[in-house]
């Protein structure tokens, strides 16, 4: 049980840095970590959130000491977040996780093709 901790707390902060670094919030390194730990795909989704909202306000504080955050922009960005985030997680209660996992895969595939192309 405590090597167990010390992983999960070990995972967080390279999700941590990693979501800092990217500010991809966490999520897409967090949720296939949980999936493959055997998580069902509806509370490794919640899982995850949970721990990108501690990680977030982190993230917040450190990037604001460096004047790095547009506060207006981003609280109309949350706003609609909040709504979607309603709507997604109803919608995620409806997909089953074999292919949950095929969607999420083939979003980071997707993003990955996409950026590494890009200029």
């Amino acid at each position: 049980m405590r090597l167990q901790v010390l992983l999960f707390i070990f995972l967080g902060i390279i999700v941590g840095i990693l979501a800092s670094f990217s500010g991809l919030g966490g999520g897409f390194l967090m949720v296939p970590l949980l999936l493959f730990l055997g998580y069902e795909a509806q509370k490794a989704v919640g899982t995850s959130f949970m721990a990108i909202v501690i990680i977030s306000l982190s993230a917040v504080f450190a990037h604001s000491k460096l004047q790095n955050v547009d506060y207006k922009l981003g609280i109309l960005l949350g706003i609609g977040g909040i709504i979607g985030a309603q709507i997604g997680a109803r919608l995620l209660e409806h997909v089953p996780t074999p292919i949950f996992k095929k969607i999420f895969a083939a979003i980071l595939i997707l993003l990955a093709v996409r950026m590494f192309f890009q200029k």
